[in-house]
């Protein structure tokens, strides 16, 4: 089992800076990727970064330029450095883990995040 605990959102104005974090505990030797999705009213969950266990990210085209992943390993954590916000990122954020044996995914309880106009 792993446990993830989401922290940093907030309410910014369109243009601020948001960093969300998010701390593994648990099982965390078996953690493979790990990244973030949002979920807005009404619509679908969607992935915003990953990163593998590597170090390797990956962005959604609509975040890309604007936010960065990053993770500390030694910390079991996971960042999500977001600039330049718009209110289409506002959102309830969420913390994912996938593990190497059996691909089981990992959910925080999620953040919210709101970007006024």
């Amino acid at each position: 089992q792993v446990q993830l605990v989401e922290s940093g959102g907030g309410l910014v104005q369109a243009g601020e800076s948001l960093r969300l974090s998010c701390a593994a505990s648990g099982s965390i030797f078996a953690i493979n990727a790990m990244g973030w999705y949002r979920q807005a009213p009404g619509k679908r969950r969607e992935l915003v970064a990953q990163i593998t266990s590597g170090g390797v990210p990956n962005y959604a085209d609509s975040v890309k330029g604007r936010f960065t992943i990053s993770r500390d390993n030694a910390k079991n954590t996971v960042y999500l450095q977001m600039n330049s916000l718009k209110p289409e990122d506002t959102a309830v954020y969420y913390c994912n883990c996938n593990t190497f044996t059996g691909g089981r995914n990992y959910w925080g309880q999620g953040t919210q995040v709101t970007v006024s106009s």
